[in-house]
């Protein structure tokens, strides 16, 4: 049986998430019969390489959106584009994988991570939400945990690499690494040698917008509205990806060993868990890859059915990227959309 190939468009091609979007495409061999690539007015004729062959980047508008009668059509272009875009190329036909927040809470939108509720992808009505990026690497580690000792309450502090901020964030790390001003600025104080317990807007619950994606997304991906969730989200000057200290408090009595044995079969987790030896997860480990890392599994004493852990994964691929091509993976494979 000949192998159906579609029709992708890559909208927000020329940023990070994007470009890692058309990497993993490629390396995970995603049937593309044809790649069409959008971006800014300004960033229109950049030439992108896939499948061994130049694309140039075209600017986005409505009419070249649904001229490509994308089957797919994957968003990293932020919130205000999503919201003017992702519609338009849901009803030329396309599935849409949005990156961004601007549909993660709406109701009628799944917000999926495959490992962790791939039934939510049968509700779409043509957008598909991807979660934020340290979200899906917190639930792909708690999910195999909260199946089996129903967790309660979940306590996580984040470390945040400069590259969930894009490329203006990287280049201010590496201006100040080098002693220099960065010429746009992304943070509002220096991130070298530092941390900014900021990201995002702050609400006025005094959380960051950042800190509420995280709660408010948890809870409904995990598909438990009685799951407590607060979070302190951290920018860190590290460029390899998130890691997260999280606390768990459980239902049911949960041991280390219980933890490790489940999380050791749980899919897409790798379990790096030997402090003697000094063997636990970090974020210069996880850079181009796309496992959660878990590790520092150890009782917490003060409350009866608690555990700390923490968690480690690239944000632009397995916190981005990735986990959109496999939303799209799962759509191709459950519809049998053709080309």
């Amino acid at each position: 049986m000949t192998e159906k190939r579609y029709t992708v468009a890559v909208v927000g091609a020329t940023g990070m998430v994007g470009r890692t979007m058309i990497q993993v495409l490629e390396e995970r061999r995603f049937p593309v019969r044809r790649l069409v690539l959008f971006a800014t007015a300004r960033s229109a004729g950049t030439m992108l390489r896939f499948g061994g062959a130049d694309i140039a980047v075209q600017a986005l508008t409505e009419d070249a959106l649904r001229n490509t009668r994308a089957q797919f059509a994957l968003f990293s272009a932020g919130a205000s584009v999503s919201r003017a875009f992702a519609p338009v190329a849901a009803s030329a036909g396309a599935v849409v994988v949005d990156n961004s927040s601007a549909f993660r809470m709406d109701p009628g939108v799944p917000l999926v991570v495959p490992e962790v509720n791939p039934q939510a992808i049968h509700r779409h009505g043509g957008i598909i939400a991807n979660p934020n990026c340290s979200t899906i690497q917190m639930v792909v580690a708690l999910k195999p945990l909260h199946d089996a000792f129903g967790i309660r309450r979940i306590v996580v502090s984040t470390y945040q690499s400069v590259t969930g901020a894009g490329q203006r964030g990287y280049d201010q790390l590496m201006a100040e690494v080098h002693g220099q001003t960065a010429p746009v600025p992304k943070f509002p104080h220096r991130i070298a040698f530092n941390c900014i317990p900021h990201i995002d807007t702050f609400e006025e619950n005094g959380y960051t917008r950042e800190e509420m994606k995280m709660m408010r997304e948890t809870v409904k991906i995990m598909g438990d509205p009685e799951l407590l969730v607060t979070a302190t989200c951290v920018r860190v000057p590290v460029t390899g990806g998130h890691s997260e200290s999280v606390n768990i408090e459980c239902a049911r009595a949960v041991s280390v060993d219980e933890a490790q044995m489940l999380l050791r079969r749980a899919p897409g987790v790798t379990l790096v868990d030997d402090p003697l030896r000094d063997c636990y997860p970090m974020p210069a480990d996880a850079a181009g890859r796309d496992q959660v890392f878990v590790g520092r599994i150890r009782r917490d004493p003060t409350v009866p059915n608690g555990l700390s852990l923490w968690i480690v994964a690239d944000n632009l691929r397995k916190g981005a990227a990735t986990n959109a091509v496999q939303i799209a993976e799962l759509v191709a494979a459950q519809t049998g959309t053709a080309a």
